[in-house]
């Protein structure tokens, strides 16, 4: 019954998304007043603790969104948020790169306010990174080895790169940041697998969707896209190692593109929709934002690419209530088997919404 209900929701969203009036939710006007709805309500309805990974990718859609619609209340609320509940600590553990991820919009206001002690905590921690092993079971292993830490992580790195003017940040960000694409990518599929355990030879049926793909997860593809926007919006253009990235993002833009779904939405397993038929947000809204900033600094063909930007955000602006509150956004977890409708929410399904607006109100 439960799968039948999750079925029809899914027609719904796509009937719904389809209805959409296009020229309303693409003025200026609209995307600012939007987001600004969607931020507000996520600041009144707080979850997790601050500076937990889950509030990296909302406060990084926060900053987005502030930079957009320059929202007094939104600047507050992120300053309110490193002065009063974080003293612009990252998370509890040094070695685990979701921990920092709260560090880029840390980064982003020291950019605006010039105190130290909103940067110090995260160049100690860095610091404390760059000369340990990663401590697990007593053996050393690579520091990312699942893929939604290239969102978490590379963008703290190559920002401070940037703003201390040291180089360093970009080397060790390289070798991590290829660690993880040695691991996880599959030059086939041009899609990252969420970690060692969708990787590794076997015959488990855990390892397979339904149609007998392999499980490419949206959200974590989501992840890995918005982190190379990210790191791209950072390095310099003469960076030795920029080629490398550019590629990654224009090879995986290209796969991303062939797998949207025809609400405008992607699906929590990319390769098996009919097995997911509800459209996920968070995914999808990374990829938004990964297309858009692609088109937007002419690393991607608008010809090609701006029409599923365009159905997207339709699709997204259909995913958020009366009050402001982004939906059918699939629970924290590490694959795409858990359900999810209309009245669920977390706050990087709000983060990446916001991220997308920050680059569909710059489509020419």
């Amino acid at each position: 019954m439960k799968k039948i209900l999750f079925f029809i929701g899914g027609i719904l969203l796509s009937i719904s998304c389809i209805a959409q009036n296009a020229g309303t939710v693409f003025s200026p006007e609209s995307i600012r007043n939007t987001m600004n709805k969607t931020a507000e309500w996520q600041i009144r309805h707080p979850r997790h603790a601050p500076n937990d990974w889950t509030n990296g990718a909302f406060y990084a859609g926060l900053f987005a969104a502030w930079e957009t619609t320059k929202s007094q209340t939104i600047y507050d609320a992120m300053m309110a948020m490193g002065n009063d509940s974080t003293q612009w600590r990252p998370y509890r553990r040094w070695y685990h790169a979701d921990d920092i991820a709260i560090s880029q919009t840390y980064i982003d206001l020291y950019r605006i306010e010039k105190r130290q002690e909103m940067i110090q905590p995260t160049i100690d921690t860095l610091s404390i990174l760059f000369k340990n092993p990663y401590p697990h079971r007593g053996i050393e292993v690579i520091k990312w080895w699942w893929c939604d830490a290239l969102f978490m992580a590379p963008p703290v790195l190559v920002k401070l790169g940037k703003t201390l003017n040291d180089p360093v940040y970009y080397q060790y960000n390289d070798q991590y940041f290829k660690e993880c694409y040695d691991l996880l990518y599959n030059k086939e599929e041009k899609l990252f697998a969420r970690d060692l355990n969708y990787v590794i030879k076997n015959d488990g049926k855990d390892r397979y969707e339904a149609n007998g793909k392999r499980i490419f997860w949206s959200r974590g593809n989501g992840w890995v896209m918005g982190g190379l926007v990210r790191i791209l919006k950072e390095l310099p253009e003469d960076y030795p190692e920029r080629p490398f990235y550019e590629e990654l993002f224009k090879e995986m833009a290209e796969r991303i593109l062939s797998l949207q779904q025809a609400d405008g939405l992607w699906r929590a397993s990319l390769l098996d929709p009919d097995s997911y038929p509800g459209g996920e947000v968070s995914g999808s809204g990374f990829f938004c934002y990964a297309l858009a900033w692609g088109v937007n600094n002419g690393l991607l063909d608008s010809k090609t690419y701006k029409p599923a930007i365009e159905k997207c955000w339709i699709a997204l602006n259909n995913c958020v209530n009366e009050e402001g509150r982004v939906g059918w956004v699939q629970p924290i977890g590490a694959d795409p088997r858990k359900n999810f409708d209309e009245d669920s929410w977390e706050v990087y399904g709000t983060g990446a919404f916001l991220l997308a607006g920050s680059e569909v109100i710059k489509l020419r």
